[in-house]
């Protein structure tokens, strides 16, 4: 179930959307597009994210170490807001 984002995550959710929309992308992929060189500075948002319900992630199939990210599409997620009310 999804939650509210606060301002600043809504933010860069929206960056991430706009590049990936439903395509899967990895933690590398989303530094560069958030244009966010410290990486732990991502996994806060990657994991807030997720936190939330906006995102899903699941491990690579052939690097086990490495994680696969995909964006929960919006109206999903607001929708799910509605009902939880």
């Amino acid at each position: 179930m999804s939650s509210p984002l606060p301002k600043w995550l809504m933010m860069r959710y929206a960056v991430l959307w706009k590049a990936y929309d439903k395509h899967e992308f990895s933690h590398h992929d989303a530094s560069y597009t958030l244009a966010e060189h410290q990486p732990s500075l991502v996994s806060v948002v990657l994991s807030s994210l997720k936190r939330h319900g906006w995102l899903m992630m699941r491990l690579d199939e052939i690097d086990s170490r490495k994680r696969i990210y995909s964006l929960k599409q919006p109206e999903r997620a607001i929708n799910e807001l509605e009902h939880k009310k």
